[in-house]
């Protein structure tokens, strides 16, 4: 189906859903920059790193319950508590200065700043045939990256005034997502059934060798992205830049996935998944393993192309081939097994890359290019036939 064809197919809740996800990522303004703000505040690099780990433990607690939730009481609904909840705890993490309660607060943040994604991933895999997933996942990361490109840059040019409006920004867009959601968006499927066993969905997971072999390569690959919110800012201002540099890279990345994903995944829709994924983890783990040798601004430009293209050949196919393997009743707990990788990583990828910075730089950006091996050898340890 051509492209145009393709987009005059999307049913109207899946450009509501779109929308409101732009206008979420658009204002994601903490997390890219939470690193520099601690440190501002007069927290060292360690610390930093460590509270950017527990931004990912309530990543964790949020993926496994947003899983949860979405077959149990719905889509829709647990979009709505994720933003609102998201909303107060980012005014709330925005007036701590104790390092203990800016710990608390950020897991909190996480939590619920989090809970919507397996949400969103399975009612688009509701409203979608199988035969059109990959697309509209793509369209999923375009309203995204489309977010991303101009959000970062500005929280760049706002942290430079007060980062105050980071955190008034980020809570705002997250209350007009939730307004969003309540009044224009579908339920989506409740698959829960009352007399389900505890468990059940993990344990069927858990027998499903080529779910759980995807699982673990894409751990590997999500520590290497998880560099891009600590230790590849660290490095852009530790050679002289300023945040605003920082910023400029991040939205580049969306840059390019706004002129070139949909065109990639025009092609790659129609292949085997497994073996293109593994490629994009593989040219994840080599663009991060080269910012090593980066010092100047084009070629740190040139580094996040490569991990940028191994994100478009990887990510819309990601998630539709969960989607397709998935049982339809654990579809909102197989998106939250998924999500959960990511959750992990986000756990100790950032305070794990912190130490290596700080001790040896060198030794970072050459694991993360192993990380990107390994990941790719992982997919090709199973084949079978895949659609």
């Amino acid at each position: 189906m051509r492209f145009r064809e393709q987009l005059r197919s999307l049913p109207r809740p899946v450009w509501i859903l779109l929308a409101g996800t732009f206008i979420n990522r658009f204002g994601q303004f903490v997390m890219p920059f939470l690193v520099i703000y601690l440190t501002k505040i007069g927290y060292s690099t360690a610390k930093a790193g460590l509270a950017l780990g527990a931004y990912g433990l309530g990543h964790v607690i949020a993926s496994s319950m947003g899983g949860h939730l979405a077959d149990r009481i719905g889509r829709r609904n647990t979009i709505v508590l994720s933003m609102f909840g998201s909303a107060a705890s980012l005014l709330a993490l925005s007036q701590a200065r104790s390092y203990l309660p800016i710990v608390l607060l950020t897991i909190c943040s996480a939590a619920f700043g989090e809970l919507y994604r397996p949400a969103a991933q399975a009612l688009l895999a509701d409203l979608m045939p199988e035969s059109e997933r990959v697309f509209s996942f793509a369209m999923y990361r375009f309203a995204v990256n489309l977010g991303v490109a101009a959000g970062p840059a500005m929280a760049g040019f706002l942290a430079e005034y007060s980062f105050f409006y980071l955190f008034a920004g980020d809570a705002a867009t997250s209350v007009i997502y939730g307004f969003i959601a309540l009044f224009a968006l579908p339920q989506g499927l409740r698959t829960y059934q009352k007399g389900e066993r505890a468990g059940e969905a993990l344990r069927v997971a858990a027998r499903d060798t080529r779910f759980v072999v995807f699982l673990c390569a894409t751990l590997l690959a999500a520590m290497i992205d998880m560099q891009m919110g600590s230790t590849f800012a660290l490095h852009v201002t530790t050679i002289g830049f300023l945040p605003r540099v920082y910023g400029m890279l991040i939205s580049l990345n969306a840059v390019l996935v706004i002129a070139f994903e949909l065109v990639i995944t025009n092609y790659t829709q129609r292949m085997s998944p497994r073996p293109v994924i593994a490629f994009g983890y593989l040219l994840w783990g080599l663009g991060f393993a080269l910012t090593g040798i980066a010092r100047t601004i084009p070629i740190l430009a040139v580094t996040v192309a490569i991990w940028t293209f191994g994100e478009m050949f990887a990510s819309p196919l990601a998630g539709a081939y969960v989607a397709q393997i998935a049982p339809e009743k654990y579809r909102g707990r197989y998106m939250g097994m998924l999500v959960t990788m990511w959750s992990v990583a986000l756990c100790i990828g950032p305070p794990l890359g912190t130490f290596l910075f700080e001790h040896n730089p060198a030794a970072l950006w050459a694991s993360c290019g192993a990380l990107g091996l390994a990941s790719a050898a992982l997919l090709y340890t199973r084949r079978r036939p895949e659609r």
